[in-house]
């Protein structure tokens, strides 16, 4: 679970970065930059929830995976729409990874 974490904090922090990788794949699949910083926020409130469950408070670390699990099926979803296949690995990596923390 501490890979599930780290990974999601990280992409997260690049998402409010708006790192170059982040801006490029969400032109690809048809996300406004101005959505980023509230995709960020999703990512590492998941990572927090997740972390929060390992310190004790799992119905908190439980419902955390659960919406991670959901925001990577979105993310898929709209790989999937834009045709957008080899991309839409990353985030199916990471619906595999919230879906373990469960």
């Amino acid at each position: 679970m501490v890979i599930t974490i780290v990974l999601n904090a990280a992409v997260g922090l690049a998402d409010l970065a708006k790192a170059k990788f982040v801006l490029a794949t969400s032109a690809a699949v048809d996300v406004p930059p101005s959505w980023l910083p509230a995709l960020g926020a999703l990512k590492l409130a998941g990572a927090a929830g997740l972390t929060l469950g390992l310190l004790g408070v799992p119905l908190i670390g439980v419902a955390a995976a659960v919406g991670l699990v959901l925001f990577y099926v979105g993310a898929i979803v709209a790989h999937i729409r834009a045709r957008k296949f080899a991309t839409g690995v990353a985030p199916l990596f990471f619906l595999g990874l919230a879906a373990a923390a469960i």
